[in-house]
């Protein structure tokens, strides 16, 4: 690979050519207090670039960033598994509120798939309004949980009809006619002029009703109970016209503290404080790793500076991102989610807050982070190292054969959502031909998607084979295997450059030439030189 050119020293630095780009520093022409100088500087670059075990022999400084990220993996994996149990409880409410609400409120339903319950007669359609104010009315005398009426200073809320509908419609399929205003009116209306509208011009019909529950699972948790707002919605769904009208229920809940609770064992104040160590040790770490990363770029800063007045040279981008350690980068993201995070389940736990969504979103990622910052510590080991190494050079290189093969792939999932659509379920919208043609690659449901285009028309099944044959021949033989052979490549010159001890830029050239070990004791008594030293 280019950027993988072995750079080695060849010789003495006047017999080499003035463009190579490991030449080594002239140390011969300069002066003796010149070259004590260089040897410090290589020494204090060598010294940046140890891991912590190295650098706790070189200086005897602990290694307080290393403990305290083996420290958070701990505590953060905990309160991870803490607020997952917490948030389990309250989506397994959610979940159960949804299939009692559908099972009291839609007639004769039966655990099914949504879009399958439906209604196709005026009578049938009479019914299920009559009966869904009927259960409301009801509701207290039938429902086995803890769910009652919600009040509003002293009113309760009543069960709304809302119609969307065209402003003016006259259908006559009979004599192939049609009067039809499109634009589109939405408003409540009578009993009566609902049941007639619904059949002639109505697109949809909501029927809205607000209920409260108390989840009372958290109490076994030694957790405050919260208390839910359902905000149910049934709408009946005509826009086809098809006489085909889709029932379905859906439930916006909001999640609020309950006004008047007692408790025996009250909140938990040790979570809360558990909590807050998170936020502790996280804040804390993101000093320590804002600190080191300065601390590169000022020392960036200083070695170019360096080389220009010592060697008259110019540093590469590429040599100067050596200085900035991705790993802290990632670790200082890590903790500010989870900072946030903390704060959110905080809020959530003394119920001054209820987004249970965007605090899983917080810590889970900062979570996937900080574990995924453990393989910075594997690559102190040689043979962990080369993995880490090879996946970071071949990072550009995958992103751009991604980039082309996401065109390609682009391409197919729009042929097929428009020719395949009408008559492949998976391929009805955008989203499902990406997720099929995903699965196609890795060998999932290849049978059954062709068996299901058996039955079309004539040109449609031909299409659909040749569409279905090419795709998975370029993806699967070539795309795939280009894909691996890319990545194969990379950590093969990667392990023979290992082994064979090359050196692939101006700066590690320029460190392999310190030979002092790190219990040497010379570091020590090194003391960082300034900028001012270098111009």
């Amino acid at each position: 690979m280019d950027d993988l050119e072995p750079l080695v020293p060849q010789g003495p630095a006047e017999e080499r050519s003035p463009n190579s780009h490991c030449t080594q520093c002239p140390i011969s022409s300069q002066s003796p207090g010149d070259s004590k100088v260089v040897e410090d500087f290589r020494r204090r670059l060598k010294y940046f670039f140890m891991n912590p075990c190295e650098k706790y022999r070189a200086r005897g400084r602990k290694p307080w960033k290393l403990m305290l990220q083996i420290l958070k993996i701990a505590i953060i994996t905990f309160q991870l598994v803490s607020f997952g149990l917490s948030n389990e409880m309250m989506v397994t409410f959610k979940e159960e509120n949804l299939i009692v609400f559908k099972h009291l409120f839609l007639k004769e339903y039966k655990d099914q798939r949504v879009d399958r319950y439906a209604v196709y007669t005026k009578t049938d359609v009479h019914d299920h309004i009559y009966y869904i104010i009927d259960r409301f009315i009801n509701l207290q005398n039938l429902t086995v949980g803890n769910h009652a009426y919600e009040k509003i200073e002293g009113e309760y809320t009543p069960l709304t009809l809302c119609q969307e509908f065209f402003r003016k419609g006259s259908i006559s399929p009979g004599n192939d006619t049609f009067d039809i205003d499109p634009h589109v009116d939405k408003g409540t209306r009578a009993h009566h002029f609902i049941m007639y509208f619904f059949f002639c011009d109505s697109l949809k019909l909501n029927i809205y009703l607000t209920l409260k529950a108390i989840n009372l699972q958290t109490v076994r948790h030694h957790e405050l109970p919260d208390c839910y707002d359902f905000s149910i919605i049934i709408m009946f769904d005509n826009r086809a016209h098809s006489g085909r009208i889709k029932i379905n229920l859906e439930n916006n809940v909001g999640i609020n503290e309950c006004k008047d609770w007692n408790v025996a064992t009250g909140k938990n104040n040790h979570l809360l404080l558990f909590d807050s160590l998170v936020i502790l040790a996280c804040f804390t770490s993101l000093v320590l790793c804002t600190r080191s990363v300065c601390k590169g770029s000022q020392l960036q800063f200083h070695y170019t500076a360096f080389f220009h007045t010592y060697f008259g040279k110019t540093v590469s981008w590429s040599e100067r991102m050596e200085f900035v350690n991705g790993w802290y980068i990632l670790i200082i993201v890590s903790d500010i989610l989870t900072i946030a995070g903390s704060a959110l389940k905080i809020g959530i736990q003394t119920k001054d807050l209820t987004n249970y969504d965007v605090c899983s979103i917080l810590l889970g990622t900062s979570t996937m982070l900080v574990w995924v910052g453990v393989i910075r510590y594997l690559g102190f080991f040689k043979k962990y190292n080369i993995l880490i190494l090879a996946l970071r050079a071949a990072f550009p290189n995958v992103i751009r054969f991604s980039c082309c093969a996401g065109l390609i792939y682009l391409g197919y999932c729009f042929c097929g959502w428009i020719v395949l659509g009408p008559y492949h379920e998976k391929f009805r919208t955008l989203d499902k031909v990406t997720q099929c043609l995903f699965s196609l690659i890795n060998g999932d449901d290849l049978y059954s998607t062709f068996q299901k285009m058996r039955e079309k028309r004539y040109m449609v099944w031909l299409f659909s084979r040749l569409y279905l044959y090419s795709f998975l021949s370029l993806f699967i033989y070539m795309v795939l295997s280009l894909f691996i052979a890319l990545i194969t490549d990379t950590y093969e010159t990667i392990k023979q450059h290992q082994k064979d001890r090359v050196l692939v830029s101006q700066l590690q050239a320029f460190v392999a030439e310190c030979r002092d070990q790190p219990d040497s004791g010379k570091y020590k008594i090194d003391k960082e030189p300034t900028c001012c030293c270098f111009g």
